[in-house]
C-alpha cells in the first residue's frame, strides 16, 4: 500500500489492517507470510557495478527495509528509517542542524533528549532553548533566526503536556524552521503529526510499537523526500542502524498494535477514574480528563488519550513504601509494554535534568509515572490500593 494513495480518513479506518498487511508482506520466493530475517552483513554481486539492490547491510537490508516501509505508511510520510535505539533516531535527526543553529525544546521533555542536547550537541555549537511549547504566543516570541527546529512531544514526558502540533508547525514554517515530533506516547494509531504539519516524526519503538519489552529500537519518518534523503545519508554514514532480527521483532510487534492500544487505553481510563478520587493523589495528569489542561487541543489532533498516567502522591504517603509494596505492576524504566510499569521520573527517566528545572516545570520528587499495561484492570487497582494502604502515614 502506498501512503500517497491513502487519505487521513482512510488511514484511520484502515490502520488495523495496515499494521498487518502494510509494508513488505511475506516472501515472494517461498510464500512465507512472515518477512524473513535476512541475517547477513553483505550480498553477492553479479559483476562489477551490478547487484540485486543490496550491497552491505548497514546501507540496506530487506528485513529492515520492510519495517521502514511499514512505518512510513503508518505515519503517512515519504521516507521511513530504523535505528538501533530511540536515542540513535533523535541523534540522527539533530544531525540535520549545523554549528550556530538552535533548537526549541519543551519545558517538559524526556531526560535523554535533554541530556544529548545539553552534553553532546552543545559541544558542536548547537544550542537549545527551553520553552513552554503549549503556549503558542510564547513560542512566537522566543523564535529567532538561529532557531532551525522545534522539537516537541505531545503528550510530553512525564507531565503529559499537550502542544498544538498544527499551531507549532504554522509558527515554525513562517520562520523557516523544521518541526520534529516525538510520537512515542501516541503511536501512529492515535496520532499522526505529519498530517498536522510536522516535518519529521520519531518514535522510541522500544515502547508501544514493539510492545513486549524485548527490543530496543528507534524509528523516524520524514514528510518530504528531501529531508528523507538527508536522513538516509546520515543513517548510512553514522551507522546506527537496527539489526535484521530486531527489525523483524518490530514488524511482528506492530501487527498487534491496534488491539493492544485499545486495551491499554481502556485500562488507563479505568485506572484514572480510580486515581482521581483517591486521597493519596493530589494531582493527576492524563489527556483524557476534560479538566486536564490541553484536553480540547489533544482531542482535536489525536484519536485517543493514550495509556500514560502521571500523578503526584500526597505528602501524607511514604513514596518509598508505595514503590516497595507494588507487586503486580513492575517498577522499572521504559513504558509501552504489555505489562504495566511504574517509575519515579525525578530519579529515573528525568534524573539528568537539573533539580531546579525539574521543580520549576512540575517534575517534583513525589511524581509517579504509570504506563498502564493490558492486564486485568481490577488486578491493577488492587495492586495500587495495597501500595497506597502500606504507604499511608
Amino acid at each position: 500500500m502506498e501512503s500517497d494513495m491513502i487519505t487521513e480518513a482512510d488511514l484511520q479506518s484502515l490502520i488495523s489492517t495496515l499494521v498487518i498487511h502494510g509494508g513488505t508482506e511475506g516472501d515472494e520466493r517461498t510464500g512465507a507470510v512472515s518477512v524473513p530475517i535476512y541475517q547477513t552483513s553483505t550480498y553477492k554481486q553479479q559483476e562489477l557495478g551490478v547487484n540485486s539492490g543490496y550491497e552491505y547491510s548497514r546501507t540496506g537490508n530487506p528485513t529492515r527495509e520492510a519495517l521502514e516501509i511499514l512505518i512510513k505508511e503508518l505515519e503517512a510520510g515519504a521516507t521511513g528509517l530504523a535505528f538501533a535505539s530511540g536515542m540513535a533516531a533523535i541523534t540522527a535527526v539533530l544531525m540535520l542542524l549545523k554549528s550556530g543553529d538552535s533548537v526549541i525544546i519543551p519545558s517538559n521533555i524526556y531526560g535523554g533528549t535533554f541530556r544529548i542536547l545539553d552534553k553532546i550537541f552543545k559541544n558542536f555549537n548547537i544550542d537549545y532553548e527551553i520553552v513552554d511549547t503549549s503556549d503558542l504566543e510564547e513560542v512566537e516570541k522566543r523564535i529567532n533566526p538561529k532557531v532551525k527546529a522545534i522539537l516537541i512531544e505531545s503528550p510530553a514526558n512525564p507531565l503529559l503536556t499537550i502542544t498544538d502540533i498544527r499551531g507549532i508547525s504554522e509558527i515554525a514554517h513562517r520562520h523557516g524552521a523544521l518541526v520534529i515530533v516525538d510520537n512515542t506516547f501516541m503511536t501512529p494509531y492515535l496520532q499522526r503529526p505529519l498530517n498536522l504539519g510536522a516535518d519529521i516524526v520519531l518514535h522510541s519503538a522500544t515502547k508501544y510499537l514493539g510492545g513486549h519489552s524485548d527490543v530496543i529500537a528507534g524509528l523516524v519518518v520524514a514528510k518530504g523526500n528531501n529531508i528523507g534523503e538527508r536522513l538516509k545519508f546520515i543513517q548510512n554514514a553514522t551507522g546506527g542502524v537496527l539489526s535484521p532480527f530486531d527489525s523483524w521483532l518490530l514488524v511482528r510487534g506492530i501487527k498487534t498494535l491496534t488491539v493492544r492500544m485499545d486495551r491499554h487505553v481502556e485500562n488507563a481510563e479505568y485506572l484514572v477514574e480510580y486515581l482521581k478520587n483517591h486521597a493519596g493523589v493530589t494531582k493527576i495528569y492524563y489527556p483524557g480528563l476534560p479538566e486536564n489542561e490541553g484536553y480540547s487541543v489533544h482531542k482535536q489532533q489525536a484519536y485517543g488519550p493514550g495509556a500514560m498516567i502521571s500523578f503526584v502522591l500526597s505528602e501524607d504517603y511514604d513514596i518509598k513504601e508505595f514503590f516497595r509494596n507494588i507487586k503486580v505492576i513492575t517498577l522499572g524504566e521504559s513504558l509501552g509494554g504489555v505489562e504495566s510499569l511504574v517509575s519515579h521520573p525525578a530519579s529515573m527517566t528525568h534524573a539528568s535534568i537539573p533539580y531546579e528545572v525539574r521543580q520549576k516545570v512540575g517534575i517534583v520528587d513525589n511524581l509517579i509515572r504509570l504506563s498502564v499495561g493490558i492486564e486485568d484492570s481490577g488486578t491493577l487497582i488492587n495492586d495500587l490500593e495495597n501500595a497506597f494502604k502500606k504507604a499511608g502515614k
